[in-house]
């Protein structure tokens, strides 16, 4: 017998053994509460869409039987289940499985994981839900967990602070994964959780990199972060491009009691023109090339 190497493994090779291939109604199928992956990329669904109209769906959906009578829960393959409503298919290719809850959202993570479009956050999520069911604790005592082993594996607190057979849980869930190691995980994914909501939110939704959601997260005015995010979004802007607004923002202000300098009006003039809706006035774009050329022509006269 074949050696299994992960659950997902385990999965392909029962169902191919044990488990017929068969057709149901799509309208018998329900998606699971639990389902771990929120996002779906318009464009990769919507080529996925056309695969599914000119081939028809190839690979099956893992399905288990409901509480419903007669009826199926969604277990892998929401992808696919939605290119086949999309096209308006009226039956799927299915593998019937009897799953557990537990056994359920553990393939539905695992089979998400291993994909390789799950953004930052939905991984970040997914993984921590695997880690819980697998050490059987609440999801958020992983975090803590995790913390502990970085904190061993550099040499800040004593050795083993971890029960073995944990440390070998989580190291066996991260091998299984494959995209992340654990002290990546510790050091550069758990730290997205605490990002405030609305750039959390973005990032659940794929509008930003992440390395951009980490720059915008350190302005700390509420609403200077939620206006430079989407502006970020809006303008599609580079992260050098963040950073430069990050800078203004984070300029030193004259005290109340003088006038700002001329070179930071200058800088904060540049910034507003930047994100002003000016451009697509013909009106105001003379004036500007007026203003423009007197600024060129003092500037050409001062360097002489």
């Amino acid at each position: 017998m074949a050696r299994r190497n992960s659950l997902k493994d385990e999965w392909q090779f029962e169902t191919e053994s044990t488990s017929d291939k068969q057709s149901l109604p799509i309208s018998l199928i329900t998606l699971s509460p639990s389902q771990p992956r929120r996002y779906f990329d318009p464009e990769k669904l919507r080529q996925l869409t056309e695969s599914v109209r000119q081939h028809g769906v190839l690979e099956p959906v893992l399905v288990r039987p409901s509480r419903k009578k007669g009826a199926y829960e969604l277990v892998a393959g929401e992808r696919r289940f939605r290119a086949a409503q999309e096209v308006g298919l009226t039956d799927i290719p299915v593998t019937i499985r009897e799953l557990s809850d537990e056994e359920a959202l553990q393939l539905a993570l695992v089979e998400n994981l291993q994909r390789e479009d799950l953004n930052p956050v939905e991984e970040t999520e997914g993984i921590l839900q695997l880690l819980a069911l697998r050490l059987k604790i609440p999801p958020i005592d992983v975090p803590p967990l995790l913390y502990k082993m970085r904190n061993e594996a550099i040499g800040t607190v004593n050795q083993n602070v971890l029960i073995n057979s944990e440390a070998q849980v989580v190291q066996a869930v991260f091998a299984e994964v494959g995209t992340i190691t654990w002290e990546s995980f510790a050091t550069t994914r758990l730290p997205l959780l605490r990002l405030p909501p609305e750039i959390l939110e973005a990032l659940r939704g794929g509008k930003i990199a992440y390395t951009k959601a980490q720059a915008i997260a350190r302005v700390k005015n509420d609403d200077q972060r939620k206006e430079l995010l989407e502006e970020a979004i809006s303008q599609d802007l580079s992260l050098n491009q963040i950073k430069d607004r990050i800078a203004i923002l984070k300029s030193p202000r004259p005290n109340n009691d003088s006038e700002p300098s001329l070179k930071s009006q200058i800088g904060d003039v540049l910034y507003l023109a930047r994100r002003s809706k000016v451009w697509d006035n013909p009106k105001k774009q003379r004036r500007l090339e007026k203003i423009l050329a007197d600024l060129k022509a003092l500037l050409a006269d001062d360097s002489r």
